[in-house]
């Protein structure tokens, strides 16, 4: 009996999923014809806007349906007709998702044409699956579908740019070649800022950039049931499950030319989001979506322009990097009126909505010969898709802020000398260094920076590298080149444990006008003076009387120095800092360092620097700790530059 009840149970439901099934069907069967009632000879109309916001009608003639054709099922061949079509040379990009009508209901949308024919003959989504997208899950991926790939085609969605110029869009497309971007330079209608309920017939923009700038893609609605809508009869993207911003559009005119024509028209007021770009079209609601606000602030600092500009962009991982590096890019097109090369000084934060921890600050100095604007943008952008596509979270974006700085001053600054004291130290000790620079057509400089020996740092030569923040030491760039490691193999080998792991290795990226010394690992190779490859000059060792500090004290302001854990000191300048070299510095016990603090040194015409009687001491020094670690069970080899020059080497490039 419990069974049988069971049973009835199951079946008591059954049939009323049938009966909702049956009572869904009807209601779509008023208004819908299906696929299986379609006849050739039947004919009918479609409706489109031509001109701002009026909706036109032309004949429709049946040929027949195509069995499985389509991304999502059947396609009904079709032929146009009439004055609009005349006048237009054939459906033109934008009319996708023009609602069909037969026999009073409604059949589905103008979707696609064949490449190389008459484009007044195409083929209709059905209504019957278009409507499922209003039920697909929000997270649910689907086969991808490129109807590019046959000589089926869907009809073109052009994109419509409002405020931005050439160039931005360009490094747009050349970005996201597979979707064969093909954007219009549009003006804006009165009528942009009204925003007004859509309907069959009516024009609509699925947006990717509003604001001050505005970039989107116009079609046509082809049914509303009440707050849902379907469009386009095609994917735009395929992107599935998104969040574009849905838009009213304004077509200023049809466009003809020797490719297609297309509708001319504007993104006008944001009314709701697209949250479904699949192979029957894309489905929209009028509840907004939340977006991504940038902010950008642009000056140059030659002229005094300045721009402040706020747009939102939407949130999906291969998009939202390009988008916000175009906003910036075009916003410092717009603002320094002119090509060529110069500096920038960026600055910029990434706010994640997953809370403070996760926010990305990063400062950094960019030159170009050639082309400034599209330099400043490539840190923007790498940031972001590594974000975006990291693997231990996701990275929803709540904002970014950029603040970017233009001359055409050439603000690099080269390395020419360096002195550090003192040359024996132990664990804990701090390191004094005196870096001068030599700026792009300017007097010399001298910085002042300390460096702390780490408290584990193994007695015996301690490498450090003088360096520019954006400059790989050479002895990295010969063992990569010995390795014939390229940059995509280096990335492969960069693992980083978590999250935490790989902001930190973002914020703490050296900026390009840092001065940063840091420990050479020892494992690579030195580069000894007979190098032919680079012009060379001596890094001074310097040891001076009493205490270094005296002589080497720097200013605290503006001195940033990481922690032992980093073994890397580091300093901003105004500058680019490049060139880089080596100095060795001989740790060895508390002990051996006060001893060879007390009686060994000495000064040659008021500039110190390591003598042979120094070295001699040092070496001794270096010796005794040896044994002294070779006891303690410690058999490596510290001494990796037997036979090198110890007063180090400066690599000038």
């Amino acid at each position: 009996m419990k069974r049988l009840r069971k049973l009835r149970h199951l079946a008591g439901k059954a049939c009323l999923a049938v009966l909702c099934c049956a009572v869904s069907f009807s209601v779509y069967a008023e208004q819908f014809m299906p696929v299986s009632d379609v006849r050739p000879g039947m004919t009918g109309y479609a409706k489109t806007v031509a001109r701002g916001t009026q909706i036109e009608t032309f004949p429709v003639e049946i040929l027949g349906v195509m069995k499985n054709s389509g991304p999502s099922g059947d396609l009904i061949l079709a032929r146009f007709s009439g004055p609009l079509i005349e006048q237009t040379g054939g459906i033109a990009q934008g009319m996708s998702g023009s609602p069909v009508y037969v026999d009073g209901r409604l059949l589905g949308a103008v979707a696609y044409g064949w490449s190389f024919t008459n484009s007044k003959v195409g083929m209709i989504t059905p209504i019957e699956d278009m409507v499922k997208l209003w039920n697909v899950p929000v997270r649910e991926e689907i086969r991808p579908f490129n109807a590019r790939e046959s000589s089926l085609i869907p009809v073109n969605t052009p994109l419509m740019a409002s405020g931005f110029d050439t160039a931005s869009m360009d490094w747009m497309k050349n970005k996201l070649p597979q979707y064969q971007f093909m954007p219009v330079d549009t003006a804006t209608a009165a009528e942009d800022s009204q925003a007004m309920p859509l309907e069959a017939g009516s024009s609509v923009a699925a947006a990717f950039v509003n604001g001050d700038m505005k970039l989107g893609a116009i079609g046509t609605v082809t049914y509303v049931d009440k707050d849902h809508i379907v469009a386009f009869g095609h994917p735009f993207l395929k992107k599935g499950s998104i969040n574009y911003f849905m838009h009213n559009a304004y077509i200023f005119t049809i466009v003809n030319n020797m490719a297609s024509s297309f509708k001319l028209g504007s993104v006008g007021a944001e009314i709701g989001r697209i949250d479904q770009d699949r192979g029957a079209g894309i489905a929209g609601n009028y509840r907004l979506a939340p977006g991504i606000p940038v902010v950008i602030h642009v000056r140059d600092l030659d002229t005094a322009a300045a721009n402040l500009k706020r747009v939102k962009i939407v949130e999906d991982n291969e998009l939202t990097p390009v988008l916000a590096a175009t906003t910036v890019y075009n916003t410092a097109n717009k603002t320094i009126d002119r090509m060529g090369g110069g500096t920038v000084t960026l600055n910029y934060t990434i706010r994640s909505s997953n809370g403070r921890d996760k926010d990305i600050t990063r400062h950094n100095m960019y030159y170009s010969e050639d082309n400034i604007n599209e330099k400043s943008i490539d840190e923007l952008y790498n940031v972001l898709d590594i974000l975006k596509h990291n693997e231990f979270i996701d990275y929803p974006v709540l904002d970014i802020t950029v603040n970017a700085d233009y001359s055409q001053a050439r603000k690099q600054a080269r390395i020419i000398d360096a002195t550090a004291a003192p040359v024996v130290a132990s664990p804990g000790d701090t390191i004094y260094f005196k870096i001068t620079l030599h700026p792009y057509r300017g007097a010399d400089e001298v910085k002042t920076m300390t460096f702390t020996v780490p408290k584990d740092q193994p007695y015996g030569d301690m490498v450090l590298e003088v360096r520019g923040g954006g400059v790989i030491p050479l002895p990295y760039l010969i063992e990569k080149q010995r390795y014939n490691l390229t940059d995509e193999i280096i990335d492969r080998l960069r693992h980083y444990k978590d999250f935490a792991d790989l902001k930190k290795a973002i914020e703490k990226e050296d900026a390009n006008n840092d001065l940063v010394i840091e420990i050479l690992d020892q494992n690579v190779s030195m580069i000894d003076d007979d190098s032919k490859k680079t012009a060379k000059v001596k890094l001074q060792a310097k040891e001076p009387r009493g205490n270094p500090k005296d002589v080497l004290q720097p200013k605290k302001k503006g001195l940033h120095e990481d922690n032992d854990e980093d073994k890397k000191s580091s300093l901003p300048t105004p500058y680019i800092v490049k060139g880089d070299g080596q100095i060795t510095i001989k740790i060895v016990s508390p002990e051996k360092r006060d001893k060879f603090l007390a009686g060994h040194h000495t000064l040659r015409s008021g500039k110190a620097v390591m003598s042979a009687e120094t070295e001699d001491a040092a070496q001794t020094a270096e010796h005794s700790d040896k044994t002294v670690e070779q006891d303690k069970g410690n058999n490596q080899d510290k001494d990796k530059s037997s036979g090198e020059d110890k007063k180090s080497i400066f690599l000038s490039r």
